[in-house]
């Protein structure tokens, strides 16, 4: 398909979808839902480029999963393929939506069969059951339901996409600039995937992997009187804090670096990096709160968590209970899964010196089985 651009559009805060994962983050065995479809998409048709337009905040990380072409999107649908379209160089695009995850092949080829009889190619399926506008019913004959994928010719949809007009998708854009608009027969099995109650709908769809995916963090303070000190957003009792450009909850740092570990977001310093002012003594619960709805919205569910705290002083053993406490009810997990060591350095090194401590964490992840709970 060298002359063929496919643009898959991933950009929605699945505010419709009811679960805390967002539907493109649901794992089809070890891939999200977004990657297993763009893959779907170039195993049968080996378009000449695949565009995939996600969202700010997502672009980085859905970059560690392929080589496809990223593009940030915008705040409406129409806004993120006008962002995608700049990077089209090929004589037709063709556009889907991600939560159109079943498209099947035969509906495809046949939309792409008839690229060059029309301005844009729509898959439609016939209304069956009797429709009704307000109070007065409609001839379901004139009725034709809407799909994607869409094919289009790209200057003319470059083009329409200048109107300043808002469209729902391409065919609309294009009818309005008066081109002509050609439908092929759709398919049932393009269910559209809106809210959870329609993964029962969509038999292509399949359970997440059972693997079990492990974190490391690691992370070191100083002191420096005249702080309060906090560890796992417990105040201790201790005449110094740390030095820091947060609080300085270093087990919190330790742990939230664990966490996105596991889950391969990097680290720390790229979510909350310590040139931002916004960051300067920003309360450590508050970033792990961001993190754990971060790592629960891209489709992942906290298993357990280890943390070793390595202090000479102060004396942490009264704490421990309140630390998980704590913890337990930030991370919405059991207390059984939470383990809280703390031991001292034999009076070795910096922390032995009472300069500074240290925390070891460890976190397992598990994927989201979005298939128990629909």
């Amino acid at each position: 398909m060298q002359n063929i651009t496919l643009v898959l559009l991933t950009a929605g805060s699945s505010s419709r979808f009811g679960m805390n994962a967002k539907k493109q983050w649901l794992y089809q065995a070890q891939k999200p839902l977004w990657l297993a479809v763009a893959d779907r998409f170039q195993n049968s048709f080996n378009f000449a480029r695949i565009i995939i337009v996600c969202a700010r905040d997502e672009i980085e990380y859905m970059k560690q999963f392929s080589n496809y072409y990223y593009v940030t999107g915008g705040n409406s649908r129409q806004a993120s393929l006008a962002a995608a379209i700049k990077h089209v160089k090929t004589s037709f695009v063709l556009v889907s939506d991600i939560a159109r995850c079943c498209a099947d092949k035969e509906m495809i080829e046949r939309v792409i069969s008839q690229k060059e009889n029309a301005d844009c190619v729509v898959p439609a399926l016939k209304a069956t059951d009797t429709l009704y506008l307000d109070e007065d019913p409609i001839d379901r004959e004139k009725i034709s339901i809407i799909q994607t994928p869409q094919l289009s010719n790209t200057e003319v949809l470059k083009d329409a996409l200048k109107s300043g007009h808002e469209f729902t998708d391409e065919s609309s854009a294009i009818k309005a600039l008066g081109k002509k608009v050609l439908f092929v027969e759709g398919s049932e099995k393009a269910h559209k995937l809106t809210n959870k109650d329609d993964l029962k709908k969509l038999s292509c769809l399949e359970p997440p992997s059972a693997e079990t995916l492990i974190g490391f963090g690691i992370d070191i303070h100083s002191f420096e009187e005249g702080k309060e000190m906090k560890l796992c957003g417990i105040i201790i009792d201790s005449p110094f804090g740390f030095k820091a450009h947060s609080d300085g909850d270093v087990a919190i740092h330790a742990l939230i670096d664990a966490l996105i570990g596991a889950a391969g977001m990097g680290d720390i310093g790229e979510l909350f990096p310590d040139t931002d002012s916004a960051y300067a003594g920003a309360d450590s619960i508050l970033l792990l709160q961001k993190v754990i709805k971060r790592i629960r919205a891209f489709g992942f569910e906290l298993v357990n968590i280890d943390m070793t705290i390595l202090a000479q002083t102060p004396r942490l053993l009264p704490y421990k209970k309140q630390m998980k406490n704590k913890l337990a009810d930030v991370l919405k997990i059991r207390l059984n899964r939470i383990n809280i060591k703390a031991t001292t350095a034999e009076k070795m090194g910096f922390v032995g010196r009472k300069e500074g401590i240290t925390v070891h964490a460890v976190a397992s992840l598990k994927y989201f089985n979005w298939n128990e709970v629909i």
